[in-house]
């Protein structure tokens, strides 16, 4: 597929997250294949990935566009989704579609700006699409400029200066569907139909449901919540 059919394939639809990390229970690349599955199955019209071993698992399995991802920790930084040109070699190894990284004003590892860190990006791999994961309408803006292919709003609420904000983030959308000229991507804090409805509502390309979809232990938890809160 070519950037635009790529971009095509998921417009208008719901992308599920299929991710699970080594500290929860469903934490398998089989597992996530078979989540993969069990999305396509319901109507996704795409999936959104982390790990090389994962993205590949899900990749066997289910034909649909991938925006991939590599979680990774750095002592010295606080962004860990694709920090690092490290990461970045992987998921283009594994075929992702599409390349989701934190574009968040944070110093990378190594003391690494965004900018500096995505200039090389762009010259090492000028023909893969590019999402810039974002907190805040300054970020979108420079994600922008720096020539990102799809911006998101997946890390409001994430950072520091974001924190305490309501989810989903249905302001955000809208100022970056209205001024970006970009495809945009709902992401973060959909629990229900009803708010994913709202999100496409404003003009969204898509949008990513990951937790109330595909993370049992904090469905449950939520539910559980509930009921002790309110017994």
């Amino acid at each position: 597929m070519n950037k635009n059919e790529v971009l095509q394939r998921i417009k208008g639809g719901l992308i599920v997250s299929c991710q699970a990390l080594n500290t929860e229970p469903l934490y398998s690349s089989k597992i996530m294949g078979r989540m993969a599955f069990a999305a396509k199955e319901g109507g996704a019209v795409g999936i959104r990935c982390n790990s090389p071993s994962d993205i590949a698992e899900i990749k066997r399995t289910v034909d649909l566009p991938v925006i991939a991802l590599y979680k990774v920790d750095y002592p010295d930084s606080e962004v860990y989704i694709t920090p690092t040109m490290k990461e970045i070699d992987a998921l283009k190894e594994v075929g992702a579609d599409i390349i989701a990284l934190d574009a968040t004003k944070r110093i990378r590892p190594n003391q690494q700006t965004l900018e500096d860190f995505f200039e090389k990006v762009k010259q090492k791999y000028p023909n893969q699409l590019f999402m810039a994961d974002t907190s805040c309408y300054e970020e979108g803006l420079k994600a922008k400029e720096l020539g990102f292919d799809i911006v998101g709003t997946t890390m409001s609420g994430y950072t520091e200066y974001t924190k305490g904000i309501d989810l989903p983030n249905y302001n955000l959308m809208k100022k970056y569907v209205e001024t970006l000229g970009l495809p945009i991507v709902a992401e973060g804090g959909i629990w229900t139909p009803e708010q994913l409805k709202a999100a496409l509502d404003l003009g969204v390309w898509t949008a990513v449901v990951g937790t109330a979809i595909t993370r049992p232990r904090e469905i449950t938890r939520r539910f559980v919540n509930y009921i002790e809160a309110n017994h």
